[in-house]
């Protein structure tokens, strides 16, 4: 896909860690740049309230999927625009530019494999975003394998839990996010939770 020169200068990664500080982020649909910031905000819950069904407990405890940390952001980035009914906002500048913030330690990814292949391959499942401090931003998702999707988030979610990340900013709630507990919030006080956690010194992976 050609990559337009405008969109990418726009989506440097100064302008981007800029826009995410004050609960701002891009997407890329027809062509067109676009910054959003929506009132509400969806967050994923870090304490108790986050929901895991029983099903996908199971699947969990059975070990279906082993998940890794960084192994393949690209990929994952590029498996998540992958959405030929519903189109994508993930552009060619997109990737460019999230991979830019990956090397410089902000982007990240979780990735679930499946534990019955001796060859991995492709990854089944994963999730990726971008860490601020305390504050990490979920940006997409995707599956090939039923639940695989599932276990990366809820795998996500455990590692924010364990090094202290104060919120988890899913941007908009969906019906699949709310099973989890994913909740709204009003804006402002989305903003104020945010310039909470952004100053936060919490590490997402060890490399970094």
């Amino acid at each position: 896909m050609k990559v337009v020169p405008e969109i990418l200068a726009a989506l440097s990664p100064e302008n981007l860690l800029a826009a995410y500080a004050q609960g701002i982020f891009p997407m890329v649909e027809g062509g067109r740049l676009m910054w959003f910031s929506p009132d509400p905000r969806g967050l994923m819950p870090l304490d108790e309230r986050f929901h895991v069904s029983r099903s996908l407990a199971r699947t969990i405890r059975r070990g279906a999927f082993a998940c890794t940390v960084d192994n393949c952001f690209a990929e994952v980035m590029d498996l998540c625009s992958v959405r030929p009914r519903t189109g994508t906002w993930i552009s060619s500048e997109m990737k460019i530019a999230y991979g830019r913030l990956y090397d410089m330690g902000f982007a990240h990814s979780v990735e679930a494999w499946p534990a019955d292949s001796a060859a991995r391959g492709a990854p089944a499942g994963g999730v990726y975003g971008l860490s601020i401090g305390g504050a990490f931003f979920a940006e997409s998702m995707f599956h090939t394998r039923t639940d695989a999707g599932k276990v990366a988030l809820v795998n996500l979610v455990g590692r924010l839990r364990d090094r202290g990340f104060a919120m988890c900013d899913v941007q908009w709630t969906t019906a699949g996010l709310r099973r989890f507990g994913a909740f709204d919030v009003p804006r402002n006080q989305y903003l104020a939770m945010l310039a909470r956690a952004a100053p936060m010194r919490c590490t997402f992976a060890e490399n970094i």
